[in-house]
């Protein structure tokens, strides 16, 4: 019996004479499940690779905790490097300088953010050290030289070799008043770590140039800490904070950002929760069309319960025939969602040649280009999700269904 009633459940799904409305309010009900999970799982793979891109950069390029002091700057970084050296979770530390300038070149000027560094503890960073465009990194140990984002290289017509200008307000003070400090540095190297902001406003110098131009003598600004799980680091500062003795204080990079993080995970929820309910309206047109459907074979129904069919097998027969309609459309968004999920960026680069408009601003959205990571825990509760719905909406008709009575039904009929 139970082939039977998968074949009278299949048979119900085809259109018939007389039925054409049904069918389409089931075509509508597929359709609206196989979008709303298609496109929910594509936003919240986006949503995840948004963020994940965004953390690898931000703290790839400012270290997972930070050291830092007042203008003054930290007057024994070698010291701090080795109250914490043994700490639990870190892995690496890098002194650096930092101060805002005027950078300028071929005509050319914006400001820019100097960070003086070791080229050493540079190249231990794979955000910078596979990430080289031009140039070798290597070469930034050599005095007078310069490291410059790839945005920036290609706004001021930079390349190896060329000269690089930058200007500090900070200068010496004159019977004039004060003249602003002015150096020029050979750009030895250009970067591309893949986000607007630092890509177009950062260079990197020799430590030992940094604390010269800025007159810090051998101080420096801050101490980069680098631990083995950046996600975890709340639970690391309290041991961290205890090592450290003297003016410098501990930020995190949670600290730092946790504004903007939080305020991602916010749209993630209501963007989730918005998309929901496209599958929620599509469980409401599943329960819509097999109401119709059970209305319209009202005659059939009673027939089979006259042949001795039970009130449990036409509920199964019209369950069946709702859960169908679920199931092939959670699928099918399955398929859809995870074929634009891992292909979004290609998918984006062919809209804009065809379109000839831009779909991604780096400027505006931080990223050079479209990021999606497609998490399997986010998949399967968004499929769990479209097929309890898709249940749920198929138990009522059926319900109704398995009650018709078959004497009131030919009755009518």
């Amino acid at each position: 019996m139970r082939l039977a009633e998968r074949i009278i459940a299949w048979r119900y799904l085809r259109p018939t004479r007389g039925e054409g409305f049904v069918s389409v309010i089931a075509g509508f009900a597929l359709l609206g499940i196989t979008l709303g999970v298609g496109t929910l799982i594509v936003v919240l793979a986006v949503m995840n690779g948004f963020r994940s891109e965004l953390l690898g950069r931000v703290v790839g390029v400012n270290g997972h905790a930070t050291v830092v002091a007042g203008p003054e700057g930290l007057d024994a970084p070698a010291a701090i490097m080795a109250d914490l050296k043994d700490a639990p979770g870190v892995v690496d530390m890098m002194p650096y300088v930092e101060g805002q300038v005027m950078a300028s070149a071929n005509g050319v000027s914006s400001g820019a953010l100097v960070r003086g560094v070791d080229p050493h503890d540079l190249a231990r960073r794979p955000v910078f050290a596979d990430n080289i465009r031009q140039g070798d990194l290597a070469m930034l140990a050599e005095p007078g030289t310069i490291a410059v984002g790839s945005r920036m290289a290609n706004r001021m017509g930079l390349a190896p070799g060329s000269t690089l200008s930058l200007i500090s307000p900070k200068g010496a003070a004159t019977a004039f008043g004060t003249v602003p400090r002015i150096k020029s540095f050979r750009v030895v190297a250009i970067f591309e770590v893949g986000m607007y902001e630092y890509d177009n406003g950062f260079v990197y110098i020799p430590l030992a140039d940094a604390q010269s131009y800025f007159q810090l003598g051998d101080r420096v600004t801050a101490v980069e800490i680098i631990v083995d799980e950046p996600e975890r680091i709340a639970g690391y500062q309290q041991g961290l904070r205890s090592r450290l003795s003297g003016p410098g204080r501990l930020v995190t990079w949670q600290d730092l950002n946790a504004q903007f993080f939080n305020a991602l995970e916010v749209e993630r929820n209501v963007m989730f929760l918005i998309l929901t309910l496209i599958i929620l309206v599509a469980a409401f047109n599943i329960i819509t069309g097999i109401t119709m459907l059970v209305k319209s074979k009202g005659r059939d129904i009673a027939i089979l319960r006259t042949m001795g069919a039970t009130r449990g097998a036409i509920m199964r027969i019209f369950f069946l025939s709702g859960a169908s309609i679920g199931v092939v459309g959670t699928l099918l968004g399955l398929a859809i969602g995870l074929a634009f999920a891992l292909n979004i960026d290609s998918i984006r680069l062919w809209l804009e040649g065809l379109t000839g408009a831009q779909l991604w601003s780096a400027e505006i959205r931080f990223l050079s280009k479209l990021p999606a990571e497609v998490n399997p825990d986010d998949v399967i509760r968004v499929v769990g999700m479209g097929l309890v719905l898709s249940f749920l909406a198929t138990i009522y008709p059926a319900w109704r269904a398995a009650r018709l009575d078959p004497v009131e039904a030919l009755r009518y009929e």
